[in-house]
């Protein structure tokens, strides 16, 4: 038998606003879960979305698409590949980020195991979701979605 695992008051609070078909997959995945996880991030402000943008980004850049010059930190690496710094499904809360815990970025498997939970929960109840990890163009292994 496998260890069953809960989600912590930090994760749950982390699901807050998130689309109630995500939220009820999150939890009955992690019920269902051959490796814990934590939520990191459901809902995601505009303020972050500004701040993600920004990263690898110019001012001019910045400003061409609506965000504020502060946020340009051009030095930094890209961390965001959308072409609309307002276009991720988190901002809708359609959107939802998952790693394992304890907190592992490199063991590929671990999110695949997730993955794996989460796909089941969805199927059970009936919500079209995507994971990132199944993306064929850049790969983003915490990342589940509502499809549409």
């Amino acid at each position: 038998m496998s260890k069953k695992y809960i989600l912590s008051k930090l994760s749950l609070s982390r699901l807050v606003g998130l689309n109630a078909n995500l939220e009820a997959v999150v939890k009955r995945a992690i019920e269902i879960t051959e490796q814990d996880f934590l939520v990191v991030e459901g809902v995601r402000s505009k303020e972050q979305c500004f701040i993600n943008y920004g990263k690898g980004r110019t001012p001019e850049q910045c400003k061409a698409k609506g965000v504020p010059v502060q946020y340009a930190q051009p030095k930094l690496a890209k961390v965001t590949w959308l072409n609309s710094p307002l276009g991720s499904k988190h901002v809708t809360g359609k959107a939802v980020d998952l790693v394992p815990y304890p907190v592992d970025w490199n063991d590929l498997s671990k999110f695949k195991k997730i993955a794996v939970a989460m796909k089941q929960a969805a199927k059970e109840l009936n919500v079209s979701m995507d994971w990132g990890g199944d993306w064929t163009s850049s790969k983003d292994y915490p990342h589940f979605e509502i499809k549409g």
